[in-house]
C-alpha cells in the first residue's frame, strides 16, 4: 500500500459519491477481518461523509448463540465429557457465565487450533466423550468436515461434533429482506469467497438490485473495492465484481464445496441478533448422526437471548455503531467483555475500541 494510491482512490471516490443522489450511502462488509482492517487503517475517517462504511454480521463467533454457549458449558460440566474449542469462544458469555469460568470450576475444556488436535484427545483418552465446537463460516468448515470423515473411518465412538457453523449468503439475504436498514451494497468476504467463489453473490444481486464486489483486506484493496462499489451505484448497476482475483475465482474451491456437501446439510439455524434464518446454517448429515453432538447429547440450539443490556445484536446486523451502546467502553471492555463483540478478535466492538473510539 502507499499512501499515494489510497489518496487518489479516495479523491476518486468523493467525486463519485458527489454525483450521486444526495443522501447516506451505506456499504456492509460482512467480513470481520474486513471490519477489523478498516477500523485498523483508520479508512472510515478517509472517506466522504456521505459514504458510511456499515458492519454486519461477519464475526463467526459473534452470531453464534448465546444457547449455543450454553450448551457447551453444560456438556463440559458432565462426567466423562470434554470441549474442545478454538480460543475466541472460552470467554463468550452465555446467560451466566463463560466456558473460561466454568473451566476453572473444574469444567472439562481444551483450547485447540485445529479439529484434528480433538481428534487427537479423543485417541488419547477412549473412555471420555471430546465434544469439538465446530463454529464457523464457509471457510473453516471444510476442515470440520475431514475431521468428521476421519472419525467416521476411524469409528472413533467417543468424539462428536457441535455443529454452529454458518452460511453467509442466507444471512445478507436476511438482512435485504427485513427492510430494518437501507444497504447500498456489500463489501464480499475474501475468506467465505475462496470456497464459495465470486459467482454465488449473482442471485443476490440480481433479486435485490445490490451491487457486491469481493475484496481483499489490505487498506489499498479495500478502498478499490469501495471504489468499484460506488462507480456501479453511479452507473445504475448491480454486479458481482472480484477485487480479489489473485485469491478468489468465479466458481471458488470446488473440492472444498464437496467436502462440505458430503457431511453437512443446509439447515434452518439461530443467530444472535439475526433470529433464526431458514437454510442458513450447516447441520451434520443423517448417515454421520452418531457424530452429531446434538443427537447423541439431546441438545436444542435456540434463538433466546439474555443480553444483559448489551446491543450486540444490534451491532451485528449493523443497526447501531458500538459506541451507541451504553455498556462500550464503560462496563463493557476487551478486558471485561459483556458481549461477543467484544470478546472476538473480529468483533466490531474490540475493532473499534481498540482503533476507533477517538475518531
Amino acid at each position: 500500500m502507499t499512501a499515494r494510491s489510497c489518496h487518489d482512490l479516495c479523491r476518486r471516490i468523493a467525486r463519485r459519491i458527489e454525483a450521486l443522489p444526495d443522501r447516506p450511502v451505506r456499504l456492509m462488509e460482512v467480513c470481520g477481518t474486513h471490519t477489523v482492517a478498516i477500523h485498523r487503517a483508520g479508512l472510515r475517517g478517509l472517506l466522504p461523509p456521505r459514504l458510511r462504511l456499515v458492519s454486519g454480521p461477519g464475526c463467526p463467533v459473534c452470531v453464534t448463540p448465546q444457547t449455543y454457549v450454553d450448551a457447551l458449558i453444560e456438556l463440559a460440566g458432565r462426567p466423562g465429557v470434554r470441549v474442545a474449542t478454538y480460543g475466541d469462544m472460552i470467554r463468550v458469555p452465555g446467560r451466566s457465565t463463560t466456558l473460561e469460568r466454568a473451566m476453572a470450576r473444574g469444567a472439562r475444556v481444551s483450547v485447540v487450533y485445529s479439529i484434528m488436535e480433538a481428534l487427537s484427545l479423543a485417541r488419547q483418552a477412549p473412555a471420555e466423550q471430546v465434544v469439538f465446537a465446530g463454529v464457523g463460516f464457509e471457510t473453516t468448515a471444510p476442515a470440520t468436515a475431514v475431521g468428521l470423515k476421519l472419525a467416521a473411518d476411524e469409528r472413533l465412538a467417543n468424539f462428536t461434533v457441535l455443529s454452529a457453523h454458518k452460511l453467509i449468503i442466507p444471512a445478507m439475504t436476511a438482512l435485504l429482506e427485513s427492510g430494518d436498514l437501507a444497504i447500498d451494497g456489500f463489501l464480499c468476504p475474501g475468506h467465505v469467497s475462496v470456497i464459495i467463489g465470486a459467482d454465488a453473490y449473482k442471485p443476490l444481486a440480481a433479486r435485490f438490485a445490490r451491487p457486491c464486489v469481493v475484496a481483499g483486506f489490505e487498506a489499498e484493496e479495500i478502498l478499490r473495492a469501495i471504489d468499484l462499489l460506488v462507480a456501479q451505484l453511479a452507473d445504475g448497476r448491480a454486479e458481482v465484481e472480484n477485487a480479489y482475483a489473485r485469491v478468489v475465482t468465479a466458481d471458488g474451491n470446488r473440492r472444498a464445496w464437496a467436502l462440505i456437501e458430503e457431511t453437512f446439510e443446509p439447515a434452518d439455524t439461530p443467530w444472535r441478533g439475526l433470529g433464526t434464518i431458514p437454510g442458513s446454517g450447516l447441520a451434520i448429515r443423517a448417515e454421520l448422526a452418531h457424530l452429531d453432538a446434538a443427537r447423541r447429547f439431546g441438545l436444542e440450539i435456540t434463538a433466546r437471548e439474555d443480553d444483559h443490556g448489551c446491543r450486540c445484536g444490534e451491532v451485528i446486523r449493523g443497526a447501531i455503531e458500538p459506541p451507541e451502546c451504553p455498556l462500550f467502553a464503560r462496563t463493557c471492555t476487551p478486558a471485561n467483555p459483556v458481549g461477543p463483540c467484544m470478546v472476538s478478535r473480529e468483533g466490531n466492538c474490540q475493532a473499534c475500541y481498540k482503533y476507533s473510539r477517538a475518531l
